[in-house]
């Protein structure tokens, strides 16, 4: 029998890919990925068989990993950040109770979450909450509860998936239920296109944030009470005496 490797590739460049995932990739037999994923990594690893799919067939993506695994092949699910966020790894071990003979283990990548903090600076170094906005899989009132008590609690709060086409005003709902438990001059971040091509981000305001236009390749920062602006970098303190 095979085996199947969940990876998490990081945010796309090949330099933020950990060393251990570089190497499950150039020696597994067959990559299989959502097809904006393998894009990224098909020039680094030209000579492996890739498998994709689109968007929402998940559960087939899974089902095909584990079918080319049960002819011997070594098999590596790719994902971008990490595959234990937001990613592959949980549906994988789902969907492998029906494949009880095929091993399987994760390679942790760079969620973006990290990746993106690195860019305005130092957004995370205390309690922080990572939210999805996404709705497909999460009824909006659960997200709305979440958003509010990480805001209530004063955390640091990273949203992915902030908005979509058909989601164009689920960034400007939150910040209207944050803005209920923080100032509007709270500092915050976004990050469009982490280690990929095009990489741009900006420090501003919830206030201004809330007006902002963001797509589903952004990550959101917002800071807590404590959180400032150190030489145009987002930053917020631990608590060390300075």
């Amino acid at each position: 029998m095979g085996k199947i490797y969940v990876v998490g590739i990081g945010p796309g460049a090949y330099e933020q890919m950990t060393i251990q995932a570089v190497k499950v990739l150039e020696t597994c037999d067959i990559i299989v990925g959502y097809t904006v994923y393998v894009d990224l990594v098909k020039e680094y690893f030209s000579d492996k068989e890739f498998l994709t799919t689109p968007m929402k067939q998940e559960v087939k993506r899974c089902e095909l990993a584990f079918e080319e695994a049960k002819k011997g092949q070594t098999v590596a699910m790719i994902c971008s950040g990490d595959a234990g966020v937001y990613g592959m790894s949980g549906l994988i071990y789902e969907v492998g109770k029906s494949y009880p003979e095929i091993e399987v283990e994760s390679i942790p990548g760079i969620t973006a979450a990290l990746s993106g903090a690195s860019v305005l600076g130092a957004p995370l170094i205390h309690d922080f909450a990572v939210i999805s906005l996404s709705d497909l899989l999460t009824p909006w009132e659960k997200i709305k509860a979440r958003v509010k008590a990480a805001a209530e609690s004063d955390f640091v709060i990273c949203l992915y998936n902030p908005s979509s086409k058909k989601r164009g005003d689920y960034l400007m709902k939150a910040c209207d239920y944050m803005l209920s438990y923080k100032s509007p001059n709270t500092v915050c971040g976004i990050v469009r296109n982490i280690g990929r091509e095009g990489e741009e981000s900006q420090v501003l305001t919830l206030h201004q944030l809330r007006n902002t236009s963001v797509d589903m390749f952004t990550t959101v920062f917002i800071g807590n009470s404590q959180t400032k602006v150190v030489d145009g970098k987002m930053v917020t303190p631990r608590g060390y005496s300075v």
